[in-house]
């Protein structure tokens, strides 16, 4: 039997505590040996609406986040394929790499609804079992017809990139919200600072 991967992918602009209990809940729970948190190059579906931090500033702080926790990486291989980042192409490429694989694609439940709207979103389905995180207490959605997912219940953490964003504009507190590495990471490459410090 081959390796079990999760793919957990995200623009993690920047990475934040409930990324990583998702992450490590998702490994316990699936027997995984390995979750990679995979930072998206060029994420379509954001990239239109706001500026992202650049994506090698977005892995810089995934690997700050991940590192000294067994079983998580930070991955790059959406950064070094370049272009527009779909997840049909990156879970291509890792069953190239390993066919023995088992892959299990970790999203959340409100990206679940809408995965029949991705670009080739048949092929995420027979390359990957979609593994669907949902909230204690909340309903669990349903899957569109024809597709098939696994659901994971994890710890419910109301935790927001943009008011991350927000906050260490401003000053506010990042305490618990975000790793120190992390934390430390932004400030070296001199992130999500307000127009004032410029």
């Amino acid at each position: 039997m081959g390796e079990r991967i999760g793919v957990f992918g995200g623009t993690f602009d920047p990475p934040h505590v409930g990324h990583l209990v998702v992450a490590v809940n998702a490994r316990h729970a699936l027997h995984l040996d390995r979750v990679l948190l995979v930072v998206a190059h060029d994420p379509w579906q954001k990239s239109q609406t706001r500026a992202l931090s650049s994506a090698e500033d977005r892995y810089a702080m995934v690997q700050a986040a991940v590192a000294g926790v067994d079983g998580l990486e930070a991955s790059r291989i959406e950064l070094d394929r370049g272009g527009v980042s779909y997840t049909a192409d990156t879970l291509a490429a890792l069953r190239d790499e390993d066919s023995s694989r088992a892959l299990f694609l970790i999203v959340g439940s409100d990206a679940a609804s809408g995965l029949p709207t991705w670009e080739r979103g048949d092929e995420v389905l027979k390359l990957a079992t979609v593994v669907v995180v949902n909230r204690p207490g909340a309903e669990e959605g349903k899957p569109p017809k024809g597709w098939s997912w696994e659901g994971l219940v994890t710890p419910r953490l109301e935790v927001s990139s943009t008011d991350l964003r927000a906050r260490f504009a401003d000053g506010r507190p990042l305490d618990y919200l975000l790793t120190t590495a992390v934390i430390e990471c932004i400030r070296a490459r001199g992130l999500y600072r307000s127009a004032a410090d410029d």
